[in-house]
């Protein structure tokens, strides 16, 4: 079913997952913090640089690699692999298709090596779905760019060290462009760190730039072109989250089959009961469906076909799926379920924003409905 190389990255981050990452995801969630090592660890094993090409010092995966390591970082701490997505795609993926090779050699190599996380500055408060309706500002002074607006839920808005951000020089669609800046940058500041229901390990940020002055050599391609770049990414960005929502769910069943084999009620173990045994047959059911459209969208990328539509399929029904999936389990183990001496509790909070965020399943939709008419 994969290559040899496919099924090496898939075990290797379950195997980090399992023993790193998910013993620590309930302190990660509690004190809203990630250990440092953690990222060290990961941009060891190559997780950080997972597509980008090994001339930029990145492992050169293909996507069905990347979507199966996603699966199993999520099963750990589904919160830790919101940042990896993030970081990978759209922050990598678009560096190395559209960074020049100063800002390939500035940036994406020290990112591909997990020398600093990745952000991606997009929404504002007016504009989340309605990309185009962006109102920070861009204005341009000599070689350089001047920025004043704002930015609302970016995730590693606060631990990032590098940002890409999108700004409009005419007010319109047609004057969006896309820059770089380091997140130390005078002007550049974290208004608020969101309190969040759920990953609340990674940061959620409102961001305000204040006279942030950008080089135009850190322009990311034109002037202009910063709509069809930020568009750019959302197939590898939709396979991320849907990868993420399958690899949640999957902890959450795994922990609820563990649960039914130990648990007895009535004389018979809690598997043994129908109801039980059915309700995890269904949810088993679903969650390999939602696998098996991630795994298209990414073969198909992998192909070079385009795939968008089948990315938002892959999205929508995963996202969906898992909190489902997530809620069956949960309820397997009743009111032990609703405690957080359990994992449940948490992955129940972590995956409900996979339906909001990278489109929301709204969003989905309106794009699969559109193909139907050509």
């Amino acid at each position: 079913m994969y290559n040899e190389e496919q099924t090496l990255i898939r075990d290797t981050a379950r195997a980090f997952a399992q023993d790193v990452l998910a013993p620590g995801a309930a302190e990660r969630d509690r004190t809203k913090t990630v250990e440092p090592s953690l990222f060290a660890d990961m941009a060891e094993l190559g997780f950080l640089g997972m597509t980008v090409p090994e001339e930029w010092d990145g492992v050169g995966a293909d996507y069905v690699s990347y979507a199966l390591a996603l699966m199993e970082i999520a099963a750990g701490d589904g919160a830790i692999s919101t940042i990896m997505s993030v970081h990978n795609a759209p922050f990598n993926a678009i560096l190395t298709r559209f960074g020049s090779d100063f800002q390939k050699e500035q940036v994406l190599r020290p990112a591909a090596k997990g020398e600093f996380i990745g952000a991606f500055a997009l929404t504002e408060a007016h504009a989340g779905s309605d990309a185009a309706a962006i109102r920070t500002k861009a204005e341009k002074r000599g070689d350089r760019y001047v920025i004043n607006g704002g930015k609302e839920f970016i995730t590693s808005g606060q631990i990032g060290g590098w940002c890409i951000l999108f700004a409009t020089l005419d007010g319109t669609r047609k004057g969006i462009t896309a820059f770089l800046t380091p997140t130390s940058a005078p002007g550049y500041e974290v208004a608020k760190v969101e309190e969040k229901l759920g990953q609340r390990c990674s940061d959620t940020c409102s961001l305000r730039f204040t006279e942030l002055e950008i080089p135009e050599e850190y322009r990311i391609g034109g002037e202009g072109e910063g709509y069809r770049i930020a568009l750019s990414s959302l197939e590898a960005g939709r396979i991320g989250i849907a990868s993420q929502s399958v690899g949640m769910a999957q902890a959450a069943f795994d922990a609820a089959v563990a649960y039914a084999r130990e648990r007895t009620s009535m004389g018979k173990r809690l598997i043994e009961h129908q109801a039980v045994a059915f309700r995890l047959a269904e949810l088993r059911t679903k969650l390999e469906a939602a696998r098996q459209l991630v795994l298209l969208a990414a073969r198909m990328k992998d192909a070079g076909l385009p795939c968008l539509n089948e990315a938002a399929m892959a999205k929508l029904f995963a996202s969906e799926t898992a909190e489902a999936v997530v809620s069956g389990a949960l309820q397997t183990f009743g009111g032990y379920g609703y405690m957080q001496d359990f994992p449940l509790e948490r992955i129940y909070r972590d995956v409900r924003v996979c339906q909001i965020y990278e489109g929301t399943s709204d969003i989905q939709k309106i794009i699969i409905s559109r193909q139907l008419d050509q």
